[in-house]
């Protein structure tokens, strides 16, 4: 444990430190759970933005996007469900006087339990050696299953109670594992009560008849309300999906864990309209294409799994989430949920006006159902960036602080290095060589330090290729190049350096291991 929190505070400070993300007015002290992406950090954005952009609505020829405004008339958040229920359960201690989510402590307090199941498998792995089978040992070690049925009986249990808003047992369950306070260590708690979690503004020029409004808390409503628009405007036949990606705001009252969790975030969200009868099949396709667009980024198929929600909302019928494994543990990556009809009916009860779908080829017209990907992209950004982040002992015994992040994300994807900077021939050769490279990529010159120490600046920057141009580079038009990953270097000739970085670079070359 130890050791995965030296992690995150290598990446905290290393995200800084090389223009990744700054936390939000810092020379006024900051703002809490409130950052800004700094000038590599918004060309990493953008790139993990494009490249699920891609995957979502340029390779599906039954998807189109849409950006829907951040205002929306107040009454689609009370058919939505936000005005009355949208809260977390908190709980504030009174030694500490700090406020927690009841949900995220019970669920911390599994997470240890989970590590003691990871103990026991390392314990016997170390034991067993070669002959060590895990998935054997799992499901039949009496301390792991014993570990892993009460787990699932303080998750049900807190599901039930949350599901059928029984606060008091809530915090029965809390005194019952005697959970204590990560601060003061106390077990003095108070009831717990719920939170609305949306931030309320106002519309209008004059404070009598300005409107109440909401920042949007999800940019789901956006679609919904949208349906109709763009069903008949595009002409799209069922079924069909509508993706968005925009900024959506929630006062998070215990927001922590850097970009993991904050009150200014970015989702990635598409909600795929079918037919009703049809949704488990569809649910099994996204979960299959969702998990399939991840791996494809490479950063380990171990570092993912699939969690099934224990408490369903009411109108769902299946819901899963996509974990990653973040320095501080499995937490929620991407939610994958049938949601029924609800949203449509809610808004047109509302609204009063029909949204349904007319079935040309059944003759009847009929609710959509709704099949929901979401994605947080600032979770999206953290999740690249804790995993591509290492140190490597080199052959030599010296180490290098590396940037692994998937070629086709990183912010720069080659930086121009003259051998010497006070060389004119050498200057003019690097600035042409960026000048016909940066039409392509994003490319920078570097010619500040040793030519090794502008190499670990890179390999720390994520920069994917170094070339280095020398004298040879004037009178044979050849440079070298030198990849990121494995420090190799090879001499080739100028005119092929757009071959070569697009190979290793191209969008379409990753997708395609989907």
């Amino acid at each position: 444990m130890a050791n995965n929190e030296e992690q995150f505070k290598k990446v905290l400070s290393h995200a800084k430190e090389y223009g990744y993300v700054f936390q939000s007015s810092e020379i006024y002290d900051g703002l809490s759970a409130v950052y800004d992406y700094a000038q590599n950090g918004v060309e990493l954005k953008k790139n993990i933005r494009d490249y699920w952009w891609k995957a979502m609505v340029q390779m599906n020829d039954n998807i189109v996007g849409i950006d829907s405004a951040i205002f929306m008339h107040p009454t689609v958040w009370k058919a939505s469900g936000h005005v009355d229920a949208f809260n977390d359960p908190l709980i504030d201690n009174k030694d500490s006087k700090k406020r927690y989510r009841a949900d995220v402590l019970i669920e911390d307090y599994c997470a240890k339990i989970e590590a003691k199941i990871d103990k026991e498998i390392k314990k016997a792995a170390k034991r067993f050696g070669d002959a060590f089978n895990e998935q054997e040992f799992v499901s039949t070690n009496a301390r792991v299953l014993g570990y892993k049925e009460k787990i699932d009986s303080i998750l049900t249990r807190m599901g039930k109670s949350l599901q059928a808003e029984d606060l008091a047992d809530v915090k029965a369950l809390i005194e019952e594992l005697e959970i204590a306070c990560p601060i003061s260590g106390s077990r003095n708690w108070t009831d717990v009560k719920q939170f609305n979690l949306m931030f309320g503004t106002k519309l209008g020029a004059s404070a009598d008849s300005a409107m109440d409004l909401y920042l949007r808390p999800e940019t789901a409503q956006g679609i919904f309300v949208n349906f109709l628009n763009v069903q008949k405007t595009g002409r799209m036949k069922i079924p069909f999906g509508i993706a968005q990606t925009g900024k959506a705001f929630r006062n998070e009252i215990v927001a922590r864990q850097f970009i993991f969790r904050m009150r200014e975030f970015e989702q990635m969200e598409m909600q795929f309209f079918i037919k009703p009868g049809t949704q488990a099949d569809w649910f099994e396709y996204w979960k299959e294409h969702r998990m399939k667009w991840h791996t494809s980024l490479g950063l380990g198929e171990e570092n993912y799994r699939f969690h099934d929600h224990e408490k369903l909302a009411h109108y769902a019928d299946a819901a899963t989430d996509i974990e990653f494994n973040f320095p501080f543990g499995f937490k929620e990556l991407e939610g994958i949920h049938s949601r029924t009809d609800f949203d449509l009916k809610q808004h047109e009860e509302f609204s009063g006006k029909k949204l349904q779908y007319f079935d040309h080829e059944d003759n009847e017209s009929y609710t959509p159902y709704v099949l929901e990907t979401s994605i947080g992209l600032d979770r999206m950004f953290l999740a690249v960036f804790s995993n591509a982040l290492q140190d490597e002992v080199l052959e030599d015994g010296s180490t290098r602080t590396v940037l692994k992040l998937p070629a086709v994300l990183a912010p720069t994807k080659a930086a121009i290095l003259p051998l010497v900077k006070k060389d004119e021939g050498l200057v003019k050769l690097s600035k042409d060589i960026i000048d016909d490279l940066k039409w392509d990529f994003n490319v920078v010159y570097d010619e500040k330090d040793a030519v090794g120490r502008r190499y670990r600046r890179q390999d720390a920057n994520g920069t994917p290729f170094c070339i280095t141009v020398d004298g040879e580079s004037l009178e044979d038009n050849t440079v070298t190049i030198r990849h990121r990953d494995t420090m190799e270097q090879q001499r080739v000739k100028i005119e092929d350096l757009k071959s070569i970085i697009k190979k290793e670079v191209d969008v379409a070359s990753w997708l395609k291991k989907m």
